[in-house]
C-alpha cells in the first residue's frame, strides 16, 4: 500500500487532524484521492468529471490556510465529491443524461455544495448518477454502467 492509497483510506476528520498537526497536507490528500480515483476509473467508472487542476489549486489554498493557521471552516482541504445531478459551480450538471446541454450557464451551487465550498471543501469532480436520478441502479446514456468498487460484478445501487 502507497502513502497515497493509506490518505484516501482516512476520514474526513483525521485528515484534518493531520493538517492541524502537520503530519501531512491537503496538498498530498488530493493528490492521493486523485490518483485512487483515476487507477479505479476504468473498472468502476464512477466520475463523468475530475477537475484535477482545479482541485489542486484549491488544496494549495487551502494548505496555505493551514500553515498560517487560518483554516476556512470545518472541512478546509478536505477532498470532496459531486453527484452529477447537484449543481457545482464552474462544472455542468448533466444529470446522466444526453438531453442536457454541457454549454449552459453553470454559475451556481447546490445549498449543500454551497455549505462545503464555504467550509473550504476540495472539490474533485462530478460522479454518475442514473439518468435524472430516478433509479437505483447507476447507469446513464451519458456514462454507461457504474459499478461498485467492492465488488464490480454488482451494482453501485444508484450512487
Amino acid at each position: 500500500m502507497t502513502e497515497f492509497t493509506e490518505l484516501t483510506d482516512l476520514t474526513a476528520v483525521r485528515l484534518l487532524d493531520g493538517y492541524r498537526g502537520g503530519e501531512f497536507g491537503p496538498v498530498a490528500a488530493v493528490r492521493a484521492a486523485l490518483a485512487r480515483a483515476e487507477e479505479i476509473q476504468p473498472e468502476v467508472n464512477a466520475f463523468v468529471r475530475l477537475t484535477a487542476g482545479e482541485a489542486l489549486e484549491q488544496a494549495a489554498a487551502s494548505e496555505e490556510r493551514w500553515r498560517r493557521g487560518e483554516p476556512r471552516g470545518l472541512l478546509d482541504g478536505v477532498p470532496v465529491t459531486v453527484k452529477d445531478i447537484l449543481l457545482l459551480r464552474g462544472a455542468p450538471t448533466l444529470k446522466g443524461s444526453l438531453t442536457v446541454d454541457p454549454a449552459g450557464r453553470w454559475d451556481e451551487d447546490a445549498p449543500s455544495v454551497a455549505r462545503l465550498r464555504e467550509h473550504g471543501a476540495v472539490f474533485l469532480g462530478k460522479t454518475t448518477t442514473p439518468e435524472f436520478g430516478w433509479k437505483g441502479v447507476t447507469d446513464s446514456p451519458l456514462s454507461g454502467v457504474t459499478r461498485n468498487p467492492h465488488d464490480p460484478a454488482r451494482t453501485a445501487g444508484g450512487s
